[in-house]
């Protein structure tokens, strides 16, 4: 989902919230609408990693050749990880809930946060893209290790057959 919905639906969430409890601290309310699009910050920083640009055009240019490409890759029956996003991950939402217990306004960003993952979850079940993100920051890491593991494996075998070729 591109960042202008993002601020357009959370900036209706945060209506929705003043409207049914409006006790709610202004400060509070920017917090949960900050943190329903500012947990994007992940993307953007991917983006200026890969191509080594810090312009937000440039970073959703980068994201639009993405979606392109992975259309492209479905179509042909190839489902792949996108990049990881460490801000979308279960373990990043505990945390913040977790702070949030000790200091209140951390659950007012929790509350953004899962407003954000849920649009998100929405949009891209509908879309059939579920597969695309890593939800989970252990299960990142572990294929990591897998990852690392089969190359050694790779480069091991290849370097046995050079050497039993004649």
């Amino acid at each position: 989902m591109l960042p202008k919905w993002h601020i357009f639906y959370g900036a209706l969430f945060t209506l929705f919230l003043w409207i049914i409890a409006p006790t709610i601290k202004i400060i509070d309310l920017a917090l949960i609408f900050l943190a329903s699009f500012l947990i994007d910050i992940d993307h953007y920083l991917c983006a200026v990693f890969d191509t080594k640009k810090m312009s937000l055009k440039n970073a959703l240019n980068y994201y639009e050749e993405i979606k392109i490409r992975t259309t492209e890759e479905r179509r042909k029956g190839i489902r792949k990880k996108g990049n990881f996003h460490l801000f979308h991950t279960i373990e990043f939402h505990v945390l913040i809930a977790m702070l949030g217990i000790f200091w209140l306004p951390f659950l007012y960003v929790f509350i953004g946060m899962v407003f954000h993952s849920l649009l998100d979850l929405f949009y891209m079940s509908k879309r059939d893209y579920l597969y695309h993100r890593e939800f989970f920051f252990v299960n990142w890491l572990m294929n990591i290790y897998a990852n690392k593991k089969s190359q050694k494996a790779y480069k091991s075998l290849s370097q046995q057959n050079k050497s039993r070729s004649p």
